[in-house]
């Protein structure tokens, strides 16, 4: 049985966790939100629109407390380390330290397992959100022609330690951002990892085609559990989790959690 046979086969055999319904929290302050991060001073949104702005907002409404621009390109996932942000700048396939307060680039590093996202037999079909009718869509590179490369995804940061998620990869992150030397790394559920967030010692692992959020042992990469979200759900992109409620965002605007 080859890996991807066996990732659907596991997956399909998943137990699945019960939670409550979806609740839209608020929109969010800038148009494309791609990544989230849980802190105690607010919910940190990283914007893929023009200026690829951070911002840290209240979890009550959405109340902007901080917003800057970053030297970033369509960028795709963020964390902080307790002074910086790490974020993913998905299409220059880097991942890039700012300072938390200013957004000023500290330092800037290469994407392990970062290229061009391929197709194999049997991934789910790429997936729109139900929100975004009558929104342009962007067109993909055809099967087999040439394509920029994109890098990193959702970001943790977790004992001194920074892990990612690489959509051409396949495959969750762990490095040593002292040394860039990989740690750890696992295959995910699908073709489309986006965000990730903490449960405890288990790393919970978006997939946006699948419409799933998958729970891993990230000492194995064991999934032993899922979340299936309804069709009609706003589409997960960025994720993170605070207070036993998982947060996520769909780019087309908003900010949504469900309590795990």
């Amino acid at each position: 049985m080859n890996r991807r046979n066996f990732l659907a086969l596991a997956t399909a055999v998943l137990p699945l966790r019960k939670t409550r319904k979806v609740e839209t929290v608020f929109k969010s302050p800038g148009p494309q939100p791609n990544g989230l991060q849980a802190t105690a001073e607010g919910l940190w949104i990283m914007d893929q629109g023009a200026g690829n702005k951070a911002y840290l907002v209240s979890y009550s409404d959405g109340t902007v407390l901080r917003q800057f621009e970053t030297e970033t390109d369509k960028s795709s996932g963020i964390t902080y380390d307790g002074g910086s942000l790490w974020i993913g700048s998905t299409y220059s396939r880097e991942i890039v330290r700012v300072d938390a307060t200013t957004g000023k680039t500290m330092e800037r590093r290469f994407t392990p397992g970062a290229g061009v996202i391929y197709q194999m037999t049997g991934d789910a079909p790429a997936r729109s959100s139900p929100l975004a009718a009558g929104r342009p869509k962007t067109p993909g590179a055809l099967p087999g022609s040439k394509a920029a490369g994109t890098g990193a995804h959702g970001q943790e940061w977790r004992d001194g330690k920074l892990w990612f998620a690489v959509p051409p990869a396949r495959e969750v992150y762990c490095v040593d951002p002292k040394t860039w030397v990989v740690q750890a790394k696992f295959p995910t559920a699908g073709n489309r990892p986006h965000g990730i967030g903490w449960e405890g010692r288990y790393l919970w692992v978006t997939d946006s085609n699948l419409n799933a959020f998958f729970k891993h042992d990230p000492k194995t990469g064991e999934m032993v559990e899922r979340i299936q979200l309804a069709d009609s759900d706003p589409l997960p992109h960025g994720m993170t989790i605070w207070q036993g409620h998982l947060w996520y965002c769909d780019d087309v605007g908003v900010v949504c959690r469900l309590k795990l």
